[in-house]
């Protein structure tokens, strides 16, 4: 950016309050924001007449309010499509983890090196081959899920807004629901890999989750507003649910102390949205921003441009 740009660096790696952002940009033509960047309306009102583009440092964009943004004329970009490994990744990595109690296996041995060793009941988990996977949203990321978790032996079922072709189906040998209500009871796994739009918020509601079979367990790589984490955290309560794998959850006043609690009970495992933290995906994503804002001051469609729609937002690119 520096070389291609005059550009302006938050170098402390904090996040900006919105005085402070606003303060910053100035005579710039390009706002480059993260999923820690509360961008809501009155920040947009507040923007100067310079700034034309925000471009979004990460998939993810539901810290910006993109119909407010479109109404003051200014584009909005992300990166979808650098992230899908990693996250694909991660949300195998949780899979394992959970049913294979490994961060508890990691806990347990004692620094001392008194650990009396093995036994024959000692840490059982629970075998992944066999289990069926209910994947909700088959796009990029979802179906490298599905490919990873083929790998492992789960049998693939999946929701999505369209059916995929035979070409992505078959060798998974993936089976399709119309239904999210139908699925949830037929799976022992739930794998969240939609974004969050109006449609989608607590897609994974108290009522979906009483649905799932006990023993039953989520894994959520996407967003936290998927899930309703009261219900989550009341079925693992009460025995319902044998736990989750969170990479996100509810965190802006304070983690929820019941998930917490519940993660010291080692029912579910919690990581700090990590799924996309590699080296290799985070310059992926500065490249994709230095080229959204290159083909925008060169007068083009920027190749990832977000735009509102009637019901949600979409990522177009």
């Amino acid at each position: 950016m520096a070389t291609l740009f005059d550009s302006s660096f938050n170098c402390d790696d904090s996040p900006l309050a919105a005085d402070a952002l606003v303060s910053g940009l100035p005579d710039k033509d390009v706002l480059v924001s993260s999923i820690t960047d509360r961008i809501d309306a009155d920040l947009i009102a507040r923007l100067p007449s310079s700034v034309k583009l925000i471009a979004q440092f990460g998939n993810g964009f539901d810290n910006i309010d993109i119909g407010a943004a479109y109404a003051a004329g200014l584009t909005v970009t992300n990166t979808p499509s650098v992230l899908t490994e990693d996250t694909a990744d991660m949300a195998v990595m949780l899979m394992l983890a959970l049913p294979r109690r490994l961060v508890e296996g990691a806990g347990v041995l004692p620094r001392d090196g008194t650990w009396p060793g093995w036994s024959p009941t000692w840490m059982l988990g629970r075998r992944l081959r066999g289990k069926a996977l209910g994947i909700v949203g088959m796009g990029r990321i979802g179906t490298a899920v599905a490919s990873r978790a083929r790998a492992f032996g789960l049998n693939i079922h999946y929701f999505s807004r369209s059916r995929r072709p035979p070409a992505v189906e078959e060798p998974l040998e993936a089976t399709y629901w119309p239904s999210l209500d139908a699925m949830v009871p037929e799976v022992d796994i739930i794998s969240l890999h939609t974004p969050h739009t109006r449609d989608t918020f607590h897609i994974l509601s108290a009522a979906r989750l009483a649905r799932m079979r006990q023993d039953a367990f989520v894994v959520n790589v996407s967003r936290p507003e998927l899930i309703d984490e009261e219900a989550l955290v009341a079925g693992i309560e009460r025995g319902h649910l044998s736990g989750a794998a969170l990479d996100v959850f509810e965190n802006r006043r304070g983690i929820n102390p019941k998930l917490l609690q519940l993660a010291r009970a080692h029912k579910v495992v919690l990581t700090a949205h990590m799924a996309s933290a590699t080296l290799e995906s985070r310059i992926e994503m500065g490249e994709a921003v230095i080229v959204n804002i290159r083909a925008f001051v060169d007068g083009h469609q920027p190749p990832h441009r977000v735009l509102p729609e009637a019901k949600g937002m979409v990522a177009r690119g």
